[in-house]
């Protein structure tokens, strides 16, 4: 026994993870696919994904309760916030009015 008990999953958290399942492929298949995603930068597993969901949204069959793929990676960078002058309200713009 582990000292570590995993927490208790709800109904609401399972739905929100990602489903695993088995793939089996012929060799060839799998080479040509890995070379692909390696091309876009993605693994074997987004690109599968990724022809998935372009193939369901072709046929029309894409659910509206898909969320996107989830990006991975470091999050891109926010703008630095603008310090204000002092005494000035927001939204004044620093400006005076005579």
């Amino acid at each position: 026994m582990t000292d570590q008990t995993p927490p208790r999953r709800t109904p609401a958290s399972r739905s929100q993870q990602r489903k695993q399942m088995l793939l089996r492929l012929d060799p060839a298949v799998h080479d040509a696919l890995a070379r692909w995603a390696s091309d876009e930068l993605r693994s074997a597993n987004a690109q599968i994904e990724f022809l998935l969901r372009r193939a369901l949204a072709e046929a029309g069959r894409l659910p509206g309760a898909a969320r996107p793929i989830p990006r991975r990676g470091r999050p891109p960078k926010q703008p630095p916030e603008e310090p204000q002058e002092r005494g000035t309200p927001p939204g004044s713009g620093g400006q005076e009015t005579p």
